[in-house]
C-alpha cells in the first residue's frame, strides 16, 4: 500500500501550490485550485467559490499530470477528470445527490469506481466491491487546515495520486 498525505488550508478560494508528499516525505506532486480567468474568479466570489472548480496536480517540475473540473448544464452536475498525458478522460457523478451523503462514481466507460464518502473516516474507492483506495481528510482546527491521507492498495488498477487527490480535492470542498 502507498501512502501519500498533504494539507490544505480551510479557505476553499486558496489558489496556491499544495506539496503532496509520499511515505519519506519527498514531495511528488502538488495540488492546485485553477481560474482560467480574473472573471471566472470574481465572478465565483458571488457563488461562495463554489460555481467555478478546477483543480490540476502537477509534477514536482510544475508539468499537468491530472485536471478535475465541476461541470453544471441544464441543472446537471457533474465532474470531468482528463489525464494530461494520455488525454483519458472520465466522467465523475453523484447519484442520489439529494439525500444525505451521495455516492459517487467514476468512470472511463470500461470500469465503474464507486467512491462511498464519509465526513469523519475514510473515504473508500471501490471497484467491483473491492477497496482499491481510501482518503481521508481530518480538520485540524488549530491550524486552520485539512489534513489529508491517501492510501493506494496494491491490488488498485489505477497507482497514480494525482487520479484520486484531484477527485477528492474537488468533492471535499464543492461536495455536489
Amino acid at each position: 500500500m502507498k501512502t501519500y498525505t498533504y494539507c490544505h488550508p480551510e479557505a476553499i478560494e486558496y489558489t496556491g501550490d499544495i506539496p503532496i508528499l509520499n511515505e519519506t516525505g519527498e514531495v511528488v506532486a502538488y495540488s492546485r485550485r485553477i481560474y482560467d480567468n480574473f472573471l471566472k474568479k470574481r465572478f465565483d466570489e458571488i457563488f461562495d467559490f463554489r460555481y467555478f472548480l478546477k483543480y490540476d496536480v502537477l509534477d514536482y517540475d510544475g508539468e499537468k499530470l491530472f485536471t478535475v473540473k465541476k461541470i453544471s448544464r441544464r441543472g446537471k452536475l457533474w465532474f470531468e477528470g482528463i489525464e494530461a498525458e494520455t488525454k483519458k478522460k472520465y466522467i465523475i457523478s453523484y447519484e442520489n445527490w439529494r439525500i444525505g451523503l451521495p455516492t459517487l462514481y467514476i468512470t472511463d466507460h470500461k470500469m465503474k469506481i464507486q467512491l462511498e464518502k464519509e465526513l469523519e473516516d475514510w473515504s473508500k474507492f471501490l471497484l467491483n466491491q473491492e477497496e482499491i483506495a481510501r482518503w481521508k481528510a481530518e480538520y485540524c482546527e488549530t491550524e486552520g487546515e485539512f489534513h489529508m491521507t491517501l492510501q493506494i492498495n496494491d491490488n488498485s488498477p489505477i497507482q497514480q495520486p494525482q487520479f484520486f487527490i484531484a477527485i477528492c480535492q474537488a468533492t471535499l470542498f464543492v461536495g455536489a
